[in-house]
């Protein structure tokens, strides 16, 4: 009969491997295990965890939980805790089991956290428009966010990141900071959009996606100096007197740029545009045009060295032309001459030829 108890004990704890016996073996300890392990929870609402051993308290053991917030509801493998409103900042939950003096304890950590009631953004000390070139501040304030060391802030122009801040603080309450990032704007900044983010980047536990507030945009107005468009002109300009000239000394700017000319003669032109144009071209008209291009950022001035060539081509034609009529002419006379010389020729000889004179005589009869 003994050996058969003795039998069936080994059967017993050889085959049903499920069957928990009230000892403390090797893949059961009394560490209580949380679930889930890690809570994390929005300021204000509701939350709830259990903490569990993997075998029945004996009553000799004290199986409990310590808190600060909620109720607990207990068997004697688990403690369920719940709280309808979870709202304070610094707080855990600490299950343990007291196996005869030897303590055992397990920890939860609580996260609670509250996104940015508000991200405004601005620059820092600055407004107006911006100049190219010149140093800036971008502010981006975030208020009433916790925990602020699980913050991340995000600088942006249109959709490219800037620059990300973190910060260290380890503050559990709301607090309200504030980020700056410098830039240099450059031409292609004028009409960009700049703004800034905040995000909680609580870890999987966490909301997902995560919490994201952005603040407004803001459009910036870069002034940048004049910048000359098309080619280089050639130094100096050769014209030909009585032919068009045209000097140009267009260029693009913000704000736009404004002219103004000064001739040859040392006196300003009240021309306002970026061409100046002579419709024929005289000796006078020779000599340095300076073009001043300028706006609020920066002026630029462009010299054009103009020299006056006579018109050959019209010589050569007009010499042309005299020499044809003199060639004309010269044959005119010429054909003049000669029938002039033969018509007096034919004259003289039948005038001045001796013929035999034949007088009529009158006869008497």
């Amino acid at each position: 009969m003994w050996f058969n108890v003795i039998i069936l004990s080994f059967s017993a704890t050889t085959f049903l491997p499920g069957f928990y016996v009230l000892t403390s073996g090797e893949n059961c300890t009394y560490t209580p295990v949380f679930t889930p392990s890690t809570l994390v929870v929005k300021f204000g609402d509701p939350a709830s965890a259990t903490c569990s051993i993997c075998q029945p308290a004996r009553t000799e053991h004290i199986f409990g939980l310590e808190k600060a917030v909620g109720e607990t509801s207990q068997n004697k493998t688990t403690i369920s805790w719940t709280v309808d409103s979870l709202t304070e900042w610094d707080t855990s939950l600490i299950c343990f089991y007291n196996e005869d003096g030897k303590l055992h304890r397990s920890t939860l950590p609580i996260t609670l956290y509250q996104p940015p009631k508000y991200v405004g953004f601005s620059f820092l000390n600055h407004t107006g428009p911006m100049f190219a070139g010149h140093r800036y501040s971008l502010l981006c304030v975030v208020e009433e966010v916790a925990p602020i060391e699980n913050l991340t802030v995000t600088f942006y122009r249109g959709q490219t990141v800037l620059d990300r801040k973190t910060p260290s603080n380890p503050e559990k309450t709301p607090v309200t900071t504030a980020f700056t990032v410098n830039i240099i704007p450059i031409e292609d900044d004028d009409g960009a959009q700049y703004w800034c983010e905040a995000e909680l980047q609580l870890g999987a536990e966490g909301p997902q996606p995560p919490p994201v507030v952005a603040s407004e945009k803001l459009t910036a107005t870069v002034y940048y100096g004049p910048q000359l468009k098309g080619s280089s002109h050639p130094d100096p300009i050769t014209v030909t007197r009585g032919y068009p000239l045209h000097l140009n000394c267009s260029a693009v700017g913000n704000p736009a740029p404004s002219y103004t000319w000064k001739l040859p003669s040392d006196n300003p032109s009240s021309i306002k545009s970026s061409i100046l144009t002579i419709e024929s071209v005289s000796w006078e008209h020779g000599g340095q045009y300076v073009c001043n291009v300028s706006n609020d950022a920066n002026d630029v001035t462009v010299t054009f060295n103009v020299e006056v060539k006579d018109n050959y081509t019209s010589i050569i034609v007009a010499v042309a032309v005299i020499l044809a009529v003199v060639i004309v002419v010269c044959f005119i006379s010429a054909w003049i001459l000669y029938k002039q010389k033969r018509m007096g020729n034919y004259n003289l000889k039948d005038v001045f030829r001796l013929r035999p004179v034949h007088v009529p005589v009158r006869t008497d009869e």
